[in-house]
């Protein structure tokens, strides 16, 4: 799938393209095979080229972790691509180190949202190798104890997210202090990648098992556990559809991102912000990083952005026919399986001009 990109995740083992900039780099770590076997030995962190010092030194302190950092990437991506699939903007990526592209460098709220993502991305997988036992420098959140207001008894496993979250600020946001909080850019960076990583934390929820005679329930021990990645994607499409447009302002000897009209409501730490419009995505443009809608599949009879009017952008569409085998007549088998035919039929398929 050919398309855009996400930040400095991506950036292991490729050669730096200057104009990038570390801020997108990390990303590129989710189109890495598994990190382990390069990184048996810690030094080998200063041959993943694109990171900054301090990102350097976290990899030789927690190598470990690395598998995990790629593993939020992945997530991230995926979650992107989800969110975005009958959008104009779709979330595709390209090969090698912009993984989405010049479009996650453009200060845009479709930047912000993958910033959002892929922090979250990152302490979603570090907290779920904690909460595994897979990294010996955490495990899972035993802070938790007593007897909570509702009476029931804190125990189990809670996921550690406060470490989660932890490692995704010194890792991913690294890059944009290492630029200086003076940058407009990197203050709508940090505000974003914070933003994604407070969709996990206000979607903790709890889990519980119950104890005593025939299921009777006398003792219920709970733990909080994290959502499902999927929820913080809908969290954070949520908070793309409704992203505050801001501009730098100096408040004393502070730069401060402030909303951009006074008709705006001031913006929270959940919501995005975002410095300038996006392009329509209509036309492919290289400048900018865009690949346009022409060849996109589109639905002919929704009224939605996945509709031919909407997604072709008014050029119209062609339509065609597609042979689709699927499995049909399936009977069940005793003991035990599922036997199917297999049924083919044309569908037509609309793609924009």
């Amino acid at each position: 799938m050919k398309g855009q990109c996400l930040p400095v995740i991506y950036a292991a083992l490729c050669p730096v393209n200057p104009l990038v900039g570390s801020t997108l780099l990390h990303r590129y770590l989710a189109k890495q095979p598994s990190l382990r076997g390069v990184l048996r030995d810690p030094s080998a962190c200063g041959g993943l080229k694109g990171l900054t010092e301090e990102q350097v030194r976290i990899c030789q302190l927690q190598a470990e972790a690395m598998d995990s950092v790629k593993r939020g990437a992945e997530l991230a991506v995926e979650e992107c691509q989800h969110q975005f699939q009958n959008r104009r903007w779709n979330c595709s990526t390209l090969q090698g180190l912009q993984v989405f592209g010049k479009v996650a460098m453009q200060g845009t709220r479709e930047s912000a949202f993958v910033h959002a993502i892929s922090s979250a991305g990152v302490a979603f997988a570090i907290t779920r190798a904690c909460s595994r036992g897979e990294l010996e420098k955490c495990g899972c959140d035993r802070r938790i104890r007593g007897i909570s207001p509702e009476g029931f008894q804190w125990s189990g496993c809670s996921d550690n997210l406060s470490y989660g979250i932890a490692f995704s600020q010194a890792f991913v946001d690294n890059p944009e202090r290492s630029r200086g909080i003076s940058s407009s850019r990197a203050l709508m960076n940090l505000h974003n990648n914070e933003a994604g990583r407070k969709a996990i934390l206000s979607h903790m929820k709890v889990e519980c098992k119950c104890h005593g005679v025939s299921g009777s329930c006398e003792v219920r021990t709970c733990w909080k556990v994290m959502p499902p990645f999927r929820k913080v994607g809908n969290v954070l499409k949520e908070k793309f559809e409704g992203a505050t447009e801001v501009h730098p302002k100096r408040v004393g000897s502070r730069k401060l991102l402030v909303p951009k009209s006074s008709r705006f409501k001031p913006y929270t730490a959940h919501d995005l912000v975002y410095l300038v419009a996006s392009p329509d995505f209509c036309n492919w443009d290289p400048r900018r990083g865009v690949f346009g809608t022409s060849g996109r599949q589109c639905n002919r009879t929704s009224h939605a952005m996945d509709g031919c009017e909407l997604l072709c952008c008014g050029r119209g569409f062609r339509t065609a026919q597609a042979e689709v085998v699927e499995r049909c007549s399936c009977k069940f088998r005793w003991c035990c399986s599922v036997k199917c035919k297999q049924c083919r039929h044309l569908v037509e398929v609309h793609s924009c001009r």
